[in-house]
């Protein structure tokens, strides 16, 4: 007997298979042995209306939460609450079934996820090939200094190349600000449906990020329902190069969504007045600190945020020492916070600068490897709703 159960947002589809004894044919059968004919599959041709029962046929994939019509992910500020809700719920059965033996749904077969990198990464292009694997889709990946740019292709004559191939989804990270909504754009100009993923965008903001260190913090309130109104009530700090972040402007949008106190922490060099008005019309509260203390005092989490040396073209800080002194999270200043206060940081991490070595490997504090973790969820789930929304 063969039998398998994929459960995605709270709905479980069974598919089970044996051979007949003798024959050796196979059939189809749902819970309780009841013979169901094969779904429809993307192994057969359009003509044929359903597969015979075999174990080529995939579970069939099924159709996407109703509430969801995005067709990009550019950014977290225009995000309601209920779709905050469908990602971080999605993420949550995604997680699930990364936990069994069997870890793909072939919920995206056939179509192609291209993760179009222009500047370097680790944990975000890693997760997102894994995420678009697990979800059994096709991955095309993009390195810059390898490709046609160096021979003077423009983005957007690449991402033409791209569509040209067949590609469904594009996941786009860059160094300047705007360069997926330009490709998101193009897109919808020539009138295909090619969906754009912002994985990145040089100061402007990073969704995905946003969205799992969300679904971090809310599966470990609870860990069965995760949803955005568990972050109401509670204070959160994030500590460090704010100015440079894009990282902190989506985790700016998301938290204040939420209705918590989100408190901004970082020499004044890098937390201009100007962040204040991220806090304007939202349901939570922002504050803004030129020292660190006001910030950690009560705090239920802490996210502190790595010197992006890259993005600097004036000497902000007076030296790394004296910045790890001022404002990096050790357990000494974690004293400030509520007893029971987890830290995060979007990686990758500066050792002893933002973060000391200890407190970091610490799992009684640290959430770092659980974002990480996070990140392959959150990230199928965002595949899942924009791939399967397609039309």
């Amino acid at each position: 007997m063969f039998y398998m159960v994929f459960c995605i947002k709270n709905v479980t589809f069974c598919f089970s298979e044996e051979r007949d004894r003798g024959s050796g044919n196979r059939r189809s059968q749902g819970i309780g042995g009841k013979t169901l004919p094969c779904p429809p599959c993307l192994v057969c041709p359009p003509s044929r209306p359903s597969c015979p029962p075999c174990l080529v046929c995939p579970p069939y994939p099924l159709m996407p939460t109703t509430d969801w019509t995005r067709h990009h992910v550019l950014s977290l500020a225009d995000f309601t609450s209920a779709e905050y809700d469908t990602v971080l719920q999605t993420a949550a059965s995604f997680q699930e079934v990364l936990s069994r033996r069997t870890k793909k749904v072939p919920t995206l077969q056939g179509q192609v996820v291209a993760n179009l990198f222009f500047e370097p990464s680790t944990r975000t292009r890693s997760s997102f090939e894994l995420a678009a694997k697990r979800l059994s889709a096709d991955t095309l990946n993009f390195a810059s200094a390898s490709s046609s740019m160096t021979k003077g292709e423009t983005i957007l004559d690449t991402a033409k190349t791209y569509l040209a191939m067949g590609t469904d989804i594009m996941v786009i990270r860059h160094k300047e600000a705007g360069v997926p909504n330009a490709i998101a754009q193009e897109m919808d100009r020539l009138g295909v449906r090619v969906s754009v993923l912002n994985a990145g965008d040089g100061q402007h903001e990073h969704p995905s990020q946003g969205l799992l260190d969300l679904f971090t913090i809310c599966t470990l309130l609870d860990p069965d329902d995760p949803r955005l109104e568990l972050l109401k009530g509670k204070k959160i700090a994030i500590v460090g190069d704010i100015l440079h972040s894009r990282v902190a402007r989506s985790n700016i949008w998301s938290i204040t969504a939420s209705g918590a106190e989100l408190h901004l922490a970082a020499p004044p060099t890098l937390l201009p007045k100007l962040f204040a008005d991220f806090g304007k019309d939202r349901l939570g509260k922002l504050f803004i600190h030129w020292q660190l203390e006001p910030a950690l005092k009560d705090a239920d989490f802490v996210m502190t945020l790595r010197l992006q040396k890259e993005r600097m073209t004036a000497h902000l800080l007076p030296s790394l020492r004296e910045y790890h002194q001022m404002f990096g999270i050790t357990r000494s200043k974690l004293q400030l916070c509520k007893p029971n206060v987890k830290v995060l940081h979007p990686g990758p991490v500066n050792r002893g600068v933002e973060i000391s070595s200890d407190l970091m490997d610490d799992p009684e504090f640290s959430l770092i490897q659980t974002q990480v973790t996070s990140g392959v969820a959150v990230r199928m789930a965002l595949l899942y709703l924009i791939g399967t929304t397609r039309a």
